[in-house]
């Protein structure tokens, strides 16, 4: 008993994870609407003649719908896919063009005095105040 990989997402029946969750939903609703529009007499055991072919009509015409639906996102699907590549290349190219602007802008800033850079002290360090070296910092030891 070999186990398939996980990964690998199966073509046909409904496999595990959101495949078979969506399948379930579906078919969940596709009952439920039936047997509410079909179904009106829960005396007997079996289906009567008519709620059976109610049931075989209504979920005839629930299965093809779907298998319509299905064609047609399948057919929109590439052209979907297309415009959101398009879409993401583009906005893409936008930030990166935006972040090669705003790193010219700030190569191109010249450096503010005293605003300190590898190898420099600010000025209010640079020279001793009015009081001399002694005066420091509130608390600072005399």
């Amino acid at each position: 008993t070999r186990r398939k990989p996980r990964h690998r997402r199966q073509q046909g029946p409904p496999g595990d994870g959101p495949d078979l969750r969506d399948f379930l939903l579906v078919y969940n609703r596709m009952t439920e609407l039936c047997f509410r529009h079909c179904v009106s007499n829960l005396n007997y055991r079996l289906l009567t003649r008519r709620e059976e072919t109610c049931l075989e009509s209504c979920a005839g015409k629930l299965v093809h719908s779907n298998h319509r639906l299905m064609r047609a996102y399948v057919a929109l699907m590439p052209s979907l896919v297309q415009r959101r590549a398009s879409d993401y290349e583009a906005s893409a190219a936008q930030a990166s063009q935006i972040s090669a602007t705003e790193g010219l802008a700030a190569a191109a800033t010249p450096a503010l005095p005293g605003a300190g850079g590898p190898g420099t002290a600010p000025d209010s360090l640079a020279a001793p105040g009015p009081g001399g070296p002694s005066q420091g910092a509130p608390g600072a030891g005399t």
